[in-house]
């Protein structure tokens, strides 16, 4: 963990492959066409390049199955407030 409890890049990263291979998604190109958002963007998201809009935040978390803080903890936007310090 990084300061604050916000995820690191890696830790995003690692999260969203963990996810896909749950959901049994094959590929970051499956998921963009299941949720609609541009591969190369998605890739920003993950490797905190970029902050999703909060437009995209519906469809990703449909496609990914997650609830919304979810998904903000996972790319690092909101510190994880189940680990400890």
């Amino acid at each position: 963990m990084v300061e604050h409890g916000l995820k690191s890049e890696k830790e995003s990263w690692d999260w969203l492959t963990h996810r896909l291979t749950q959901l049994e998604i094959k590929s970051l190109e499956e998921l963009s066409t299941l949720c609609g958002v541009n591969k190369g963007t998605l890739s920003k998201y993950f490797h905190q390049r970029q902050k999703p809009t909060i437009g995209v935040l519906p469809q990703l978390c449909e496609a990914l199955q997650v609830s919304p803080n979810t998904l903000l903890v996972a790319l690092g936007v909101f510190p994880d407030q189940t680990t400890k310090k």
